[in-house]
């Protein structure tokens, strides 16, 4: 089919004449629709890697990869169980926690919070709180002095800061002459943190373990679970099943990847989305292609047939504008491919100098908790987008070509 002259009789109508600068222009603004469309695709997925990653980040970072709990989430015996589970090579590092619910209060102020218990000096084994301290350090959490860590949000809810006292009501009720009375306590605040996600930084709030276990009314080295941090997250599934089958049927194994499955299946279900949208960019483009070499073909008519009446067949003159229809698909393509590598590396300084040359600032520390625009090219994704536009660009050439092979030598030359 693609007979040398072939290839060269389409190499050559690629370049323009005098007389065809409508078409080569149509075939320029072909390339060019290409090229945008595999540039915007490359870089809008990988800012939107970029925002998954940092999202995930985050949340990994105050929630465990995996947890541990026992039955009506209690772990009667800890230490037992986290000797247990650091035998297996996937497992680096556990550490206990007590968690519960109630209601902070500081004058008429009241908000619902989650008290999470901990142990300060394996606390940061799990989870990146310690990094994230902006006022005081986790080991101003003592037993017995009932001391609070705040997120920064809650804090300024609350209105409190170091050294402040707040009153901690739990949803344990204690009998008293004058009748059932909620539990309570008053706290210390001897550190603020802050994560970057509303969702913490709003509703919790830390303390010792020992105090929150005497809070809670857990028994001495009881405990609601361990949390896991694993050496390579994505195996958290197949770690916790190995893990399951070496424990009593009556603990209870979860990772992230089901706690935060809804979160992460709608950023998941929106990349797709996006690609499907900005896909359909290329497809118009592609589109160009089939309007330029229509055009092309009823041009070149009376050459099909002089060429015909030589002897080319059917399926080289398909040939013709095959070549023709992908040289402008391919170097569209790698165009865009370049640019959108380009663009993709560089968008979060590019977007920096534009916010600096503006004066404006397009992620406003204000409103939002992620202030840089955040970028993560995957190579798989500049291969699938790059194959796509290729073939999208090639089914492009093939009616044109189909066409062009049916010209009858006899008609097209009878008013020449």
């Amino acid at each position: 089919m693609f007979h040398p002259s072939a290839v060269f009789i389409g190499l050559r109508y690629t370049r323009a004449k005098r007389r065809t600068r409508f078409i080569s222009f149509i075939s320029a603004s072909s390339m060019l629709g290409v090229a945008l469309g595999v540039t915007a695709l490359i870089t809008v997925l990988s800012v939107m890697n970029g925002f998954e990653q940092e999202l995930r980040h985050r949340i990994l970072g105050m929630v465990a990869r995996a947890t541990l709990t026992g039955p009506n989430d209690r772990l009667s015996d800890w230490r037992a169980a986290a000797a247990s589970v650091a035998h297996d090579p996937a497992v680096a590092a556990s550490a206990p926690y007590v968690e519960g619910h109630g209601m902070l209060v500081e004058g008429r102020t009241v908000t619902g919070v989650t008290v999470r218990g901990i142990l300060p000096e394996q606390e940061p084994s799990v989870s990146m709180i310690a990094a994230k301290m902006q006022v005081g350090v986790l080991g101003d959490l003592r037993p017995g002095i009932f001391g609070i860590l705040l997120g920064r949000d809650l804090a300024l809810h609350l209105g409190v800061t170091i050294g402040d006292k707040v009153t901690l009501v739990t949803p344990q009720a204690m009998v008293t002459p004058v009748g059932l009375m909620p539990r309570l306590k008053r706290f210390t605040v001897v550190g603020i943190f802050q994560v970057g996600m509303y969702e913490y930084d709003s509703t919790l709030a830390i303390t010792h373990i020992q105090d929150a276990g005497r809070l809670f009314r857990f028994a001495p080295n009881e405990v609601s679970g361990l949390s896991l941090s694993l050496v390579n997250l994505n195996d958290a599934p197949d770690v916790t099943r190995r893990l399951a089958k070496g424990l009593p049927p009556s603990y209870r194994f979860s990772d992230w990847t089901t706690d935060h499955a809804s979160f992460f299946h709608a950023i998941h279900t929106e990349q797709t989305v996006m690609f499907v949208i900005l896909t359909l960019v290329v497809a118009v483009a592609a589109f160009n292609i089939v309007s330029m070499l229509v055009m092309v073909v009823t041009e070149k008519e009376a050459d099909i047939a002089i060429l015909r009446t030589l002897g080319l067949a059917p399926r080289a003159v398909m040939a013709i504008f095959v070549v023709q229809g992908t040289i402008i698909g391919t170097v569209g393509t790698a165009l865009g491919l370049f640019g959108g590598v380009e663009l993709a590396t560089h968008v979060g300084s590019l977007v920096a100098a534009l916010e600096q040359f503006f004066g404006v600032h397009l992620l406003s520390p204000d409103v939002y908790y992620i202030t840089k625009l955040p970028s993560a090219m995957r190579i798989s994704d500049v291969v699938r987008i790059g194959s796509i536009a290729f073939i999208l660009c090639l089914l492009a050439t093939l009616y044109p070509a189909w066409r062009a092979s049916r010209v009858q030598p006899a008609a097209a030359l009878r008013y020449e």
